[in-house]
């Protein structure tokens, strides 16, 4: 299993209690389709490992209370503390017509409704404070944030992505 066949679940923000749980915080829409899972898949130098679960019980706020097999302590559970959980692209919700996934715009062409075609995305930027798709422009990297604002359309059966850029954004980029 590799990092391009799934995408991130979340990852363990601290030990709880005594006894090998952690505090997992989740980084999806809808954490209520993950509750008791079986497994998960845990970085290791650069390298994903399937490791069981014991329980993964839902908590307040995108956060998951959890214990893993063969976690019985607490120094056992601080050497996962960090470490970022992966689940494969198959476990995915399948999702509306009108829905997307981030990763599923790459490779997608930008369109403005007034500048034309863009370029294609070749990298999503999944930021805490916004996200941002990375659009090659003629050898150029140009950031367009995704917004409701910005983003008018996505057409998956076309692979296209529809927008309407804010003035003057993508100038910036051409500056020298």
């Amino acid at each position: 299993m590799n990092k391009d066949n799934c995408f991130q679940l979340g990852y363990i923000a601290k030990v709880h209690g005594l006894h090998g749980e952690v505090t997992v915080v989740l980084d999806v829409d809808y954490p209520e389709v993950y509750e008791g899972i079986e497994h998960v898949f845990i970085d290791q130098k650069s390298r994903l490992v399937p490791f069981f679960l014991e329980y993964f019980d839902l908590q307040p706020n995108n956060k998951v209370l959890a214990k893993f097999e063969d976690y019985n302590t607490l120094d056992d559970a601080e050497k996962l503390v960090g470490s970022e959980l992966y689940l494969p692209l198959t476990a995915l919700e399948e999702l509306g017509e009108n829905q997307y996934y981030f990763h599923e715009l790459i490779g997608f062409e930008v369109v403005d409704e007034k500048l034309g075609l863009i370029g294609e995305i070749k990298i999503i930027y999944d930021l805490q404070t916004q996200d941002l798709m990375g659009v090659d422009h003629n050898g150029k990297e140009v950031l367009i944030p995704i917004q409701d604002g910005i983003i008018q359309k996505v057409d998956k059966t076309a692979n296209k992505v529809y927008c309407q850029l804010p003035e003057g954004l993508l100038e910036i980029y051409l500056e020298e």
